[in-house]
């Protein structure tokens, strides 16, 4: 497999969009923090290392990231997009706690072997699934919250 970067300017390359050492920089804080991070999340962690960037940019470089296939958004039923790495990550699923917003990744093969066959019994294609399950996590419950 190649490596993300060269992933990225080949789509920037085959799809007429300029490289910019900026769009490289918001690539490298995303593809270095395993988190799920909000485009402002993203643009704080910018700035630290490149106080010019603006906001916008930091968006619009996200977009071109989703669309070269290395990020995908997801939502956790708080209004809020975040992004979390796709190419070479294996699909998962989120758990996500009500009380304090922890989200636990989860992956289990016998549920997508599930969905697979369930997929196939309707002749229809998968091509992406997103499962989040809401509740609370071990911690609050201990606390009480």
């Amino acid at each position: 497999m190649k490596p993300a970067k060269t992933l990225f300017r080949q789509y920037l390359k085959n799809n007429g969009m300029l490289y910019s050492k900026q769009r490289e920089q918001i690539l490298d804080i995303f593809l270095k923090t395993e988190k799920h991070l909000t485009t402002n999340d993203l643009y704080d962690l910018a700035r630290k290392e490149n106080p010019k960037i603006g906001l916008a940019t930091v968006h619009r470089a996200m977009k071109v990231i989703s669309e070269a296939g290395l990020a995908r958004t997801v939502g956790f039923g708080d209004g809020l997009k975040r992004f979390e790495h796709k190419y070479k990550h294996q699909q998962h699923d989120h758990l996500i706690c009500i009380k304090c917003g922890r989200i636990i990744e989860t992956f289990n093969p016998e549920i997508e072997q599930m969905l697979k066959s369930l997929a196939k019994k309707h002749n229809f294609t998968l091509l992406d699934h997103k499962t989040r399950l809401f509740g609370i996590c071990k911690a609050c419950k201990h606390k009480g919250k």
